[in-house]
């Protein structure tokens, strides 16, 4: 007779491999281009941006693979981090990605999801309310059902959750696949990619205050802290990778395939993500005019509504490009939250083992799913969708995981002091050049945004802190 206090280990390397790259891909890729270009400009500093969130996602990974080979349970991280730093500080980061970053990151990939549905349905852009500034629309509403709807399919069980990552993580590859071959071959027979690398390192910011646009040159230490700003977008489309560790109780062999499936999937990912950027600067100018009517004409600066892969798949395909390319997105941003949502229970299942969440969290289903967890993560996330816009969602949740991972990263020195000795089946690459270098390129980004925007990052780092005296109300309230 099956245990149902245990997980089934059902994932094997394809499967933990299409989960890590399943949850990278997402919204980021098919939008941020565009906001960066407004950011710092010069096609040459956007693909630096990508370049080097590629190295610090591949540095970060090969970096977990030692902690993942040592400790090989459900909560992933979270166990990392209790083990280098204790109770305290383990609590810290399951209240923030409880509070900001995983259901965030949900949040802002299914108004992302919302967003690409809205080019079938335009009336999806009305408002359901609105009372002052602040405004509900439908897009955020058909948000909220997407994260319901994949709640309850997570809840039949692992085995129902990994199929469904599977398909949409296909799904999702073939549509930037095609997005790269169809973009590259047609936009190298223009000179749109050598137009767009003329003058590749001029640095520009572009702000746009009621349709009134103001470009303001950028040199010196202002270009290092804008490429330090915008990278906030790179790094949101590369996020989620560490999720796999979330469900390693689920995984067949976990101090291999997860150390293996973190590299791969980042790998793979990366590239693709540079390619695609590559086909981006192939299609469409750089600089356009946001008053243009046609996609080509408005440019990557000034995409509608910054839907870029859309835009893209203009120029190929012509007016059906925009559909065929928004249903392959509106597939992608759905299949990237079956992955999150697939991984945030088991961490909040972790916390309630260890007295340090709700009790009822704690308890498997008869699938074997945490399903009080998963249901717990749902309604915070659907409320996020209604709190802010798809940039907020990204800037606070991107900063606060930034900051853990960090942290985490560090935790491998000390527990190489600490626990010499200690099984590590897979050891950090590079060690201790490659993650010290991934600290302090962390930290200097960090503090770039702190310094730019304040307001988003302030509430991420308010709400870190926040967890202090909860953590201690709560342990005195279970010591009484």
């Amino acid at each position: 007779m099956e245990n149902k206090t245990e997980f089934k280990k059902e994932l094997g390397l394809l499967n933990a491999t299409s989960l890590v790259a399943g949850s990278m891909i997402g919204s980021g890729i098919f939008i941020v281009t565009s906001i960066m270009a407004r950011d710092i400009g010069g096609a040459g500093w956007i693909l630096l941006a990508w370049i080097l969130t590629g190295f610090l996602t591949l540095a970060a990974a090969l970096s977990y693979g030692e902690l993942a080979g040592m400790m090989p349970k459900a909560g992933g991280q979270y166990v990392y981090i209790q083990r280098a730093y204790g109770k305290m500080m383990s609590f810290l980061y399951g209240w923030t990605v409880f509070t900001v970053v995983q259901t965030g990151v949900i949040a802002a990939v299914a108004v992302a999801f919302a967003k690409y549905t809205a080019i079938f349905f335009p009336t999806l852009s009305e408002n359901v309310l609105e009372i002052g500034t602040y405004k509900i629309q439908y897009q955020q509403l058909l948000a909220i059902l997407s994260i319901v709807i994949l709640t309850i399919i997570n809840n039949q069980g692992v085995k129902t959750g990994k199929n469904l990552q599977f398909i949409f993580t296909a799904a999702k590859l073939f549509a930037l696949f095609a997005l790269i071959v169809f973009g590259l071959y047609i936009g190298l027979q223009s000179d749109t990619l050598a137009s767009n690398f003329t003058d590749m390192w001029a640095a520009s910011k572009t702000t746009i205050v009621d349709g009134k646009i103001t470009t303001e040159v950028l040199t010196g230490f202002a270009i290092i802290g804008m490429l330090g700003f915008t990278m906030i977008n790179s790094l949101f489309s590369s996020d989620a990778w560490n999720n796999i560790t979330f469900i390693a109780g689920e995984i067949k062999e976990p101090q291999k395939n997860i150390p293996k499936s973190l590299f791969l999937g980042t790998l793979i990912v990366t590239i693709i993500y540079l390619l695609a950027n590559l086909a981006y600067f192939s299609l469409l100018p750089l600089d356009g005019n946001p008053l243009a009517n046609d996609f080509l004409g408005q440019g990557i600066k000034y995409a509608n509504e910054d839907r870029l892969g859309a835009s893209a798949a203009s120029v190929i395909f012509g007016n059906a490009g925009v559909f065929i390319m928004a249903g392959l997105i509106m597939i992608s941003t759905f299949g990237c939250n079956s992955g999150l949502i697939l991984a945030g229970g088991r961490l909040f299942y972790a916390m309630s083992k260890d007295g340090l969440f709700f009790k009822s969290a704690g308890e498997l289903n008869k699938n074997q799913v945490p399903e009080k967890a998963l249901w717990m993560q749902c309604i915070w996330a659907s409320i996020l969708c209604l709190s802010g816009k798809y940039g907020d969602l990204l800037t606070y949740a991107t900063f606060a995981n930034l900051l853990f991972y960090v942290l985490t990263i560090y935790g491998i020195f000390i527990l190489r002091k600490r626990e010499p000795d200690a099984p590590r089946p897979y050891k950090a690459f590079g060690y201790p050049f490659v993650p010290i270098l991934y600290i302090i390129l962390i930290s200097i980004i960090s503090i770039i945004l702190l310094i730019y925007d304040t307001k988003n990052t302030g509430l991420g780092l308010f709400i870190v802190l926040l967890g202090i005296p909860i953590y201690y109300f709560t342990q005195n309230k279970l010591n009484r």
